[in-house]
């Protein structure tokens, strides 16, 4: 969509302004206040419009660091025995591990579910067209909104973790962890890899 000038001043407006009731000045200080703005109105396109996602918010203390447990417990796993020597060797470069303090440590953390189906009135499952892309679609969209605000995460997909998270979270299911996004500003202390990107020439096509 193309916008004109006043569309645009509507667009950043929107990204940078407070929902009501929200003292600007608490509203640049907690990340937890962006949260709802973020995540509202579910604006992100779907396949037929079914709109296949739960945005899952944690602030409590206890179930955090529940999460931290459950998927430190299935990382150490995958680091020692499921993944291979092959996948250790290749993500060492980010230096990650199966230790996940940032789990307990942000103020937020975000789970992303896909819906893989729903349900109609009358208790009939209804399809979701395209799921696991319109879930993507979608977190892509709240990591720019997250970006935009000030904040920072780091896109994990914890493996053999989602039914026992779904369990805790008490989600039906017909929802499938994705996604989960540790939120929070960036300490004075933090660091990221100096990662070399690929050329626009070779990730783009011009017929």
């Amino acid at each position: 969509m193309l916008m004109n000038g006043t569309n645009r001043k509507r667009l950043w407006t929107t990204f940078l302004s407070a929902p009501p009731g929200i003292p600007r000045k608490r509203w640049s200080r907690d990340p937890r206040s962006f949260m709802h703005f973020s995540i509202r109105g579910g604006t992100s396109p779907s396949g037929a419009h079914t709109e296949p996602w739960t945005f899952v918010v944690v602030k409590d203390p206890e179930v955090k660091h529940r999460i931290r447990e459950i998927i430190e417990e299935e990382e150490e796993i995958n680091y020692t025995r499921r993944m291979g020597n092959r996948w250790v060797t290749d993500v060492k470069k980010l230096r990650t591990n199966w230790i996940k303090e940032y789990l307990d440590t942000a103020p937020v953390l975000i789970l992303i579910f896909k819906q893989v189906h729903g349900f109609v009135e009358t208790g009939k499952k209804k399809v979701h067209y395209y799921n696991e892309i319109s879930v993507s679609i979608s977190c892509g969209l709240l990591l720019a909104a997250l970006q935009n605000a000030g904040l920072v995460t780091v896109t994990t997909t914890p493996l053999n973790c989602g039914p026992r998270l779904r369990v805790l979270l008490s989600r039906p299911t017909n929802e499938k962890l994705l996604m989960l996004l540790p939120v929070g500003y960036a300490s004075k202390e933090a660091t990221v890899p100096d990662l070399r990107r690929k050329p626009l020439e070779q990730i783009m096509v011009t017929v």
